[in-house]
């Protein structure tokens, strides 16, 4: 397999980088955002879930951690790194995509619930069980996820668990 040169490996990463930061800087926005449900109103509760909502789906964090998914791919498939020769690449493959499916089929959806209960609902959302078991939810497993980012990180820095036996060259 041709590998990148030097030049073009700080593109890939650069870029992988980029997505990282779009991933974990909108994580910990929607958490902050979180903090906006002390509306005074029912448009303005709307209005607090509707910019969630465009941050995870439409702006940066959906295309950051796809953007993460798709650059990580290609530094294993272009550089000497590979896909499994390190444990802690094996973990970040295993947590990137499992960070992805769990917000596809669950941050996503509780999210999008408590948009659907706010326009519905307007602030009465905020005494509705459903969105409220939707908002913990979403904000206790969004703490989660940003904290597995920051550990992705950590381990893209510091490389613990050395090389896998028979990995071959690194």
């Amino acid at each position: 397999m041709k590998t990148l040169g030097p030049r073009g490996a700080k593109w890939l990463k650069t870029l992988h980088l980029l997505a990282v930061c779009c991933w974990i800087g909108g994580a910990v926005s929607l958490l902050v955002l979180h903090g906006g449900r002390e509306a005074l109103d029912g448009g303005a509760l709307h209005g607090v879930n509707h910019s969630m909502h465009r941050v995870d789906m439409a702006v940066v964090v959906v295309p950051g951690a796809f953007g993460c998914l798709v650059t990580g791919f290609l530094y294993s498939l272009f550089t000497n790194w590979g896909f499994f020769r390190h444990g802690w690449l094996v973990f970040k493959w295993a947590a990137t995509v499992g960070a992805i499916l769990f917000g596809t089929f669950f941050l996503g959806p509780w999210e999008t619930r408590m948009l659907e209960l706010s326009r519905n609902l307007g602030l009465a959302a905020l005494e509705n069980a459903d969105y409220l078991r939707s908002a913990r939810l979403n904000l206790g497993f969004g703490i989660a996820q940003v904290a597995l980012l920051a550990v992705m990180v950590w381990l893209s820095v510091f490389k613990p668990w050395g090389r896998k036996k028979g990995s071959g060259h690194a």
